[in-house]
């Protein structure tokens, strides 16, 4: 089938419910952030970034 649809034979006739479903669930975390207190929002990313400078880098 994915040959036949690369090379035009028949249509791809699929429902792109995935991609719904991904923007749906990119709400999700904008939503949880209004609700957040700004403290608790910074506890987040202070720990995001610590853990993100961590790391150490490939290769080393």
């Amino acid at each position: 089938m994915i040959g036949k649809i690369a090379t035009g034979e028949i249509e791809d006739e699929r429902e792109e419910l995935s991609s719904a479903a991904a923007q749906l669930g990119s709400l999700g975390g904008k939503k949880r952030a209004e609700n957040m207190a700004p403290e608790r929002r910074r506890e987040i990313a202070q720990a995001a970034a610590a853990k993100r400078w961590s790391k150490k880098p490939e290769g080393s």
